[in-house]
């Protein structure tokens, strides 16, 4: 999934390493070997480093990482002793990929999901697969309508509840996706249900009008998470995505479709680090279990 940043990263690990390795010219036979390592560090910084950085920047840049992100990524290879080059990048991914954690699972009921992305994301699939997920783990569900919009959005939700058997709530297309979301609520109340997973329908972060619709779901619905859904393979369009939707609409977390398709990799990092927010899931498939839930460590394995 992530190999081309692991091929770059290694790239620049194999460089620095070999110019440790390189024998140098020690002028002063008596100095101590800790200044002579020290030495070598300063050297490769005069000599190697700029071009081993512009590399880096070169290779992050083609493969969807966020230029804010790369320039991070330089000063802490910038900063890094060479011998601890690994270590360090670890320890800054690490800082990127963990943000503060949400609980999606414990709170009061009924928890309320909404679901907010572009159109083409797999934003309807992804919440059946979270709804899958949920009623594996004992939950009662709804789920939420809320595409009136877009044409046959109904009937696929509608395919995804029968198959699942959780009751759906929907209107006629044209409705308003606000009343649909609220009728969803106050089953889920009467009937003591678990989760309210409440669909919308795909909108541009640029339409104004689209955004005011989604913002009226928001108000009445009153969610504890909004979930953007982001296709991994937008690169850097992700991270103008999640800016304008967390802006506009106000997101809680993440879910990045197409992850096992998503070779370059840069949008995981770039819309992590941009946006604050934690990745709660990665869509590996088409099937209901191929939901994976993110792991920071797993990531920076794959990339380092």
């Amino acid at each position: 999934m992530l190999g081309r940043l692991k091929s770059i990263f290694s790239k620049v690990k194999k460089t620095v390493d070999k110019e440790i390795k390189k024998p140098k010219e020690i002028k002063d036979k008596k100095k101590p070997f800790i200044l002579t390592k020290l030495n070598i560090i300063k050297n490769l910084e005069k000599s190697k480093l700029k071009k081993i950085l512009d590399e880096l920047e070169e290779g992050l840049l083609k493969n969807n990482v966020a230029y804010s992100v790369t320039e991070e990524l330089k000063e802490t290879i910038k900063e890094s002793k060479p011998k601890e080059l690994k270590k360090t990048l670890e320890k800054k991914l690490k800082e990127i990929l963990s943000a503060d954690p949400i609980d999606i699972y414990n709170g009061e009921k009924p928890i309320k999901i909404m679901f907010i992305g572009v159109n083409g994301v797999g934003k309807t699939t992804t919440l059946a697969k979270l709804a899958s997920h949920l009623k594996k783990k004992k939950n009662k569900i709804v789920i939420a309508a809320g595409d009136t919009f877009r044409a046959a959005a109904i009937e696929q939700i509608q395919a995804h509840a029968d198959k699942l058997k959780i009751k759906l709530i929907k209107h006629n297309y044209g409705s308003d996706a606000a009343a649909v979301a609220f009728d969803a609520i106050e089953h889920a109340k009467s009937k003591k249900l678990d989760y309210v997973l409440i669909d919308t329908a795909g909108r541009s972060h640029a339409n104004e009008d689209l955004m005011r619709e989604l913002e009226k779901v928001k108000r009445v619905s009153k969610p504890e998470f909004t979930i953007l859904v982001i296709d991994s393979l937008t690169g850097n369009d992700a991270v103008e995505q999640a800016k304008l939707f967390g802006e506009k609409i106000g997101i809680d977390g993440l879910i990045l479709t197409k992850a096992d398709a998503d070779e370059r990799g840069g949008a995981i990092i770039s819309v992590a680090h941009e946006t604050g927010k934690p990745i709660l899931f990665l869509g590996t498939g088409q099937e209901y279990k191929d939901l994976k839930e993110f792991d920071a460590n797993d990531i920076i394995k794959q990339i380092l």
